[in-house]
């Protein structure tokens, strides 16, 4: 199978590959970029790999007149820079010993030794310049089949990176067709607490990643049952996921990571997934905003229309009942809705506390009218 595209060809990537083959030196693109290519997805990265070792890499670039950047000198890795634009190129490796999520490594000229130290299948397929694909560990099939296979031994690949579990849950959400491989299930039910000792905004990170897929809720049902989701987040529950996910098809709203979270509810996550302040925050507005007495209108009025509308999917979704007839329109009547008092309207007859608690009470009325209170009616209401 060969592949193509425009990207194949760009001025960048082709100085590398030139450099390499004048020196007479294989090189080829790997992972993520073959994957999606295959699959007919945009390519993102393009990471590539060599036998060549690192000195190596270093001399050709500097007769191929290429910048080289010792990105990760010590585990193989150099970019390598032409027209202002960087490729990462990595030696061929094997794994001599693991410790979690390092690992000892020695550079080998086999491309079979090299792929084995990955994790999918479908992630350890490679293309020369010509785009060509080479698939030393049958991952070809599995990517355009949409089978998320650990390569060999799944607890072996898991005990090398306990970051793995989340890996082959978010993979399986976004390119699982087939649905989740029973083998790695399995594998990941054996050794959640493995990730116990994983950064928690690594978890964050991948558990966002996972849940912008789609539709993520079968996989987050099988986290669930796998033990692997109350370690991520503990409290946290996928039952209103589904339903969220549903309302989002709906009513077009595009998949949402954090709208989804505050759906799984559960404990802090700035805690348990440092999440950034901003997205902590976020999150902690659509769950009390969500759970609030407030109608749509009133939403609107105070979040404004985008954030109210999450909330009121995601309310809909919680209590497993439908959105509100006309949710759309009150939300929007809300938001361009103007309070029509100012404290300088109610002074000097109230100052202080009880200027803030007079407007209060009026900014009340006045959403309970359906916003239609006039200024000099709300000032005609008796205190």
């Amino acid at each position: 199978m060969n592949i193509t595209g425009d990207w194949l060809s760009a001025p960048s990537l082709t100085a590398v590959f030139q450099a390499f083959k004048a020196a007479g030196q294989p090189v080829y693109l790997v992972g993520g970029a073959v994957r999606d290519a295959v699959r007919g997805a945009p390519v993102g990265d393009l990471d590539l790999a060599t036998p060549a070792t690192p000195e190596e890499m270093q001399a050709l670039a500097k007769v191929a007149g290429l910048r080289v950047v010792p990105t990760g000198l010590e585990h193989g890795t150099l970019t390598l820079v032409s027209g202002g634009e960087g490729h990462e190129v990595t030696s061929f490796r094997r794994d001599e010993e693991t410790f979690g999520r390092h690992a000892r490594v020695a550079f080998t000229r086999e491309m079979s030794e090299d792929a084995r130290r990955r994790d999918f299948t479908m992630n350890a397929l490679y293309a020369g310049a010509d785009g060509a694909v080479i698939d030393p560990l049958g991952g070809l099939n599995d990517a355009l089949a949409g089978r998320v296979r650990f390569i060999e031994d799944a607890e072996q690949r898991i005990v090398e990176d306990y970051l793995r579990i989340l890996r082959f849950f978010r993979f399986s959400a976004w390119y699982g067709a087939e649905g989740i491989d029973a083998d790695g299930l399995a594998a990941c039910a054996a050794h959640h607490d493995g990730l116990s000792g994983i950064a928690r905004e690594r978890i964050g990170a991948e558990l966002c990643k996972l849940l912008a897929a789609p539709d993520p809720a079968p996989v987050v049902a099988a986290m669930r049952a796998a033990n692997v989701l109350q370690q991520c987040l503990p409290g946290a529950q996928d039952r209103a996921l589904a339903p969220l996910v549903h309302l989002e098809g709906r009513f077009g709203a595009a998949p949402d990571p954090l709208r989804r979270l505050a759906a799984l509810g559960g404990a802090d996550a700035l805690d348990h997934l440092r999440l950034s302040r901003t997205d902590a925050a976020r999150l902690k507005l659509l769950r009390q905003g969500a759970e609030a007495p407030d109608g749509p209108a009133a939403l609107g009025y105070y979040h404004g229309a985008q954030v109210a509308w999450d909330m009121v999917l995601l309310r809909a979704a919680l209590l497993e009942m439908d959105v509100p007839e006309g949710a759309a329109t009150q939300i929007a009547d809300g938001a361009a809705a103007r309070f029509p008092i100012t404290a300088a309207d109610l002074m000097p007859a109230f100052t202080g506390p009880a200027l803030g608690a007079r407007i209060k009470a009026l900014e009340a009325l006045w959403i309970a009218s359906g916003f239609t209170l006039t200024r000099d009616q709300l000032l005609e209401e008796r205190p």
